[in-house]
Parts: structure tokens; sequence; C-alpha cells
């Protein structure tokens, strides 16, 4: 969800704003200017993590973690209800008890256009600063003054820089600047040379030069980029102020750390005259100026009357501190990886795939059904992207709670029933006690759960890791995690686990395998033996998520299949399963004995 990711965005940018402010507050007499300022840098690392493509974004898969989920679950999902007592139960039956969504589903997309506008009327404004550099290029006339090019390049051999630059004058300047990417601009007011001094020219130089040496140019083009992108934090905005004020104290450093003692009190008289000069208040800075506001000129000349030489000692502990610094702000990795993780997607590459158009069958429906033949080792895929998108999988995960209870001996192969607590439920099936395979044929929402506690939720983690199911997520909570929550598997997940389940390739013990493929059998004919699950997810009084997934066994061969349907309303287990029986027929596997609709 949008939401979900804005929410990540909001969090990552206030904790990395956090962690930098209390880094340089706690170690500020271990940072030299220059790291003072280099620290913010790790800011743009933070606000560029949740806009990493989820497939670079290895690091946190096993960190599931759903605090930041905006739905809220009430009561039980789905059941299929029929009567076990019945000797053909129909199992297509399939009754769902909704679950209540706290947050309305238009509003993800109501925050994305809320977004997208704010960036749009933000952008108004940077176009604008755009506009003006280029105009202010556009009246720059280079300086021809022999002089002044000698001290430009002395400048230049002092600082260390090399590369062409272009350094004139212009009536739309009040303060020395510099700015551009492609090449760069040192650009001073129309007439510099009528009332400042050799000196203070050097002087103005060597900062704005020190700004070209260290990319600030670039800098500031990343910084507007990100304040478009967070226009909502006004955190991210005053992190920004700061940085361009730790940006001018870093390159006065720079400066004076190239002059004797006695220059520094001319250096300060230098900035002084530009102060007030500074242009207007703007959203959005492309330029870095050698003028200042009064506040924070006042910040600048402490500081360079404090000045002190940076000393190796100082450099080595100023890294340090960025260290630490920067490993606090990757570890927020992993949060933001499970997060993404949350709705990703299972690449499937088998190159032993046909994908058909089975959309015929699926009329109405978003769908997706993946069938794999055991003995031609062959898979048919409809709707590709639909079959590798991970969904909640509803009651289709009961068969892999019944197998973890029995792998924990919560419940055996010969004992396996639960009593019932005396709690209503919304089937009469369901009020009653229940045994492994009433509780399967009735999907009985409450026997899972019991099964889920007793397990617990550690066995599970463990269990759903070593199998492999899906994104492994139980965040959601021990008795809802499978019901349209944290947990997600895709169509062709669940037919690779339905493989390694049948022939028992996780490693558990065969009667326990033998025991849920009992409690998983639903009709034979022919000598074809249907076994398998229905899920549906209802949200809001509505059924958006259809499940159908199991195997068909034949005297020469095995068929395992998934089928998922996705709609606003209608989408059951027990119209999946439909779908499902059709295709089988269709395809000559298997005919069920009852009538199906298609």
């Amino acid at each position: 969800m949008f939401l979900t990711h804005f929410l990540t965005c909001l969090i990552v940018s206030s904790f990395s704003m956090a962690v930098i402010l209390l880094t340089k507050k706690i170690f500020q007499r271990n940072l030299s200017a220059r790291w003072h300022y280099n620290i913010w840098y790790l800011l743009f690392v933070a606000l560029l993590i949740p806009f990493i493509p989820k497939p670079l974004l290895s690091l946190g898969s096993a960190f599931p973690l759903d605090a930041f989920h905006s739905d809220s679950w009430l009561g039980g999902l789905e059941a299929i209800a029929q009567s076990p007592a019945q000797e053909k139960a129909n199992w297509l039956n399939d009754f769902a008890v909704s679950v209540d969504r706290a947050t309305p589903a238009y509003l993800d997309h109501l925050v994305v256009i809320i977004w997208v506008a704010g960036m749009l009327l933000f952008t108004v404004p940077a176009i604008h600063a755009v506009l003006k550099m280029e105009k202010i290029k556009k009246s720059t006339s280079r300086i021809q003054n022999p002089e002044l090019l000698r001290l430009l390049e002395e400048c230049k051999q002092r600082v260390q820089l090399s590369g062409e630059l272009i350094v004139g004058e212009s009536p739309l300047v009040q303060s020395p600047m510099m700015f551009g990417l492609r090449r760069t601009y040192i650009v001073f007011p129309l007439g510099f040379q009528e009332w400042l001094s050799q000196n203070e020219i050097r002087y103005v130089l060597l900062h704005e030069l020190s700004h070209s040496k260290n990319k600030d140019n670039l800098s500031n083009f990343l910084i507007v980029l990100f304040q478009l992108l967070y226009w909502f934090s006004p955190l991210v905005w005053i992190a920004f102020r700061e940085m361009r004020v730790d940006r001018e104290i870093a390159c006065d450093s720079d400066v004076l750390q190239t002059l004797d003692e006695r220059s520094h009190v001319e250096y300060g008289h230098t900035i002084i005259q530009f102060v007030g000069k500074v242009s207007k208040q703007k959203r959005f800075v492309l330029e870095s100026e050698m003028g200042s506001s009064k506040e924070q000129l006042k910040r600048r000349i402490q500081k360079i009357a404090t000045f002190q030489m940076e000393s190796t000692q100082l450099r080595t502990k100023s890294i340090a501190v960025f260290i630490l610094a920067g490993a606090i702000v990757i570890s927020q990795i992993p949060l933001v990886t499970a997060i993404a993780n949350d709705n990703t997607s299972y690449p499937f590459h088998g190159d032993n795939a046909d994908y058909e158009d089975l959309a015929s069958f699926f009329a109405g429906y978003d769908g997706s059904f993946v069938l794999y033949d055991q003995k031609a080792d062959r898979y048919s895929i409809y709707n590709k992207q639909q079959s590798e998108s991970r969904v909640s999988p509803d009651s289709t995960y009961k068969i892999y709670s019944a197998l973890f209870a029995l792998e924990s001996h919560v419940i055996t192969n010969d004992h396996s029933t639960l009593a019932w607590r005396g709690v209503p439920s919304p089937y009469a099936e369901w009020n009653r006690d229940q045994t492994l395979n009433t509780a399967m044929k009735s999907s009985v929402n409450w026997y899972f759960q019991e099964l889920d506690q007793a397990t617990g939720i550690d066995h599970l983690q463990a269990y759903l890791s070593q199998i492999g199911y899906g994104n492994e997520n139980v965040s959601g909570g021990v008795d809802s995690f499978w019901m349209e929550s944290s947990l997600k598997i895709s169509p062709v997940e669940q037919v690779l686990l339905l493989r390694s389940f049948y022939f028992n390739q996780f490693g558990f013990q065969e009667p326990h395998i033998q025991t849920v493929k009992n409690a998983i059998a639903l009709e034979e004919k022919d000598g074809a033996l249907l076994s398998g699950k229905t899920g549906t997810g209802a949200v809001n009084h509505k059924e958006t998520n259809g499940w159908f997934i199991g195997y068909v066994e034949t005297k020469g061969n095995t068929y395992f299949f998934a089928t998922n349907i996705q709609g606003k309303e209608h989408s059951s287990g027990s119209k999946a399963a439909e779908i499902t029986l059709s295709i089988l027929k269709e395809k000559g596997i298997y005919e069920s004995p009852r009538r199906v609709n298609r």
C-alpha cells in the first residue's frame, strides 16, 4: 500500500534526522567543521531508502514487521460450512465471515493523489529557481582583468582544484555565489572590484572554490529533489536548512585552513560585508552564497573566532563518528525491506512452463490458474503476473497449520479432538467439538487458531521459514496473520509447496503428512481422488479473495493446482473451486460427480 510507504518515509526521515542531530550534539567536540557537514549526507541515504527498488532490498527479509499496517482486523474470516456428519459433504459451499477494515479502500488512492499534487505544486517554485539561474548565467559578464585571473589561478592551486570555471559579475546578484552542474559559475555583484579589496576578493574566491571542490552544486540539486519528494515533512525542510548553514561553516573552515592566523579576522570582516545581502528567503536554493542572514552569520563568526586547525586525531575521530551514525541509519534497511516485501511477488523462472489463455473460465474475475503435471514435469499457467503475485492465503493455510500442530505434538494422528469452548460461531457446524477431519471439512477457524496458539508464534515462524511459505510474515498476530493480514503467498508458490508437501520434502514425519492428506481428501470418481482446500477473504462484507488449491491423484499421474480470483466482491473460494473443476474437466484430468456451473 502506498499509505504504508508514505508512513515509512515519514518514520525514516524523522529517525534519521534525530540520529544526525543527536550525533552532532553528543560528539560535537569530536567532529571537525567539515564532518559536521558531511554527516548530513547520511540523510540523503536515509531519504533514498524508501525509493530503492524492491529487488535491490535483499536485506531484512528475515525481519517481518507489521507495525505500520493501517488495517485493523475484527473477528474471524471465513469458513466452508458443511455438516461433517453428511457422507457427501458439499465442500463447494464456502461461507465467509467478513473482516472489518478500518482504513477505507479509497484512502490509499487519495494519499497518492495528495502526494503527487503536492509535488506538482512545489515544482513551480523549483522551476522558478532553475529559470533564475539561467537568467543570471545570461546576465553574467566574464572577468577579463589579468590580475583577477591570476588571482583566480592562485586560489585554485591553493584549494587544489582543476578544471575550467566561469567567473564573472552580474547585476542580478547581491552576494557572491557559486552554482551550475555541467559548468561551474562563480558570480560577483556588478562592480565588486570598486568596493572589495584584492584580499577580500581572494577570500571570496577561496570560499566559493571550496564549494565547487566539494561538489556543493550537486548537493543543492539533491536537496531540491528530496524537498519535492518529502514536501509533506517539515522535519526534512528544517534538516536541509541546518545542512546549508553547516555547509557554509565547513567552507569557512576550509578557507581558514589555507590562511595564516592573522588573516582569519580579515576573512570574518569580509563575510560581514555581505550580511543582509543574501537573496530573499526561498523554498528552493540552487546556489551557494557567500552572504548569510544575521542569525546564520552569528554562528559562522563564532566558529571563525574559535577556529583551530584540524588535527589528524580529530579527523580520525570524525570518521569514526560518521561510520557509527552511518551504521545506525543503514540499519533501517531491514525495516523498510520488510514493509516493501509485504505485498511483493514471487518471480517464477521455470523453463518447463506453458502459458495459456483461460480467460473464458474467469469471466468477470481477475484470476490465475497454475497446474503442474508430475509425469510430464511441466507447468500450465494462466495469467503469469497474477500467478506470481502474493496475496493472503486465508483458509488454504490450514493445511500447514494442521501439519505444524502434528509436528509440535499439539495433536496426534489418533487424538486430534478439541473441545468447543461454548463461544457462539457464525455457523452451526462450528459450534461443537472438532477433530482435525471435521475442522478441515468445515474450515473451523477457532480450531486452527487454537492449534496455532498451542504451537506458538515462534515455532510457526520457524516452520514457515523451513518450508518457504510465501513471505513468511506472521506479524499480523497468531490468530489472524493468515486472514487478509501479513502472511502472503502466490499461486505458483502454492503449487510448489503442495508438491513438497505431497512428497514430504519438508522432512516431517510421514504419518503426519498422511494424516493431513486424509483430512483434505474431498471426493473420488473413476479411480481419481481430488484433494484440496478452499479459502475466502472477505473484507467489509465483500468477498475479495478466493482460493482453491489441491491435487488430483489418478492411476498413473498426479496433478497439482492452485486457482486464485480477485475482485471487489463475489470472489469466493467456492467460485474458485467451480472455475478449477471446469478447467480440470476441459483438460480431461478430472470430472467432478457434482454439477458445476461454468
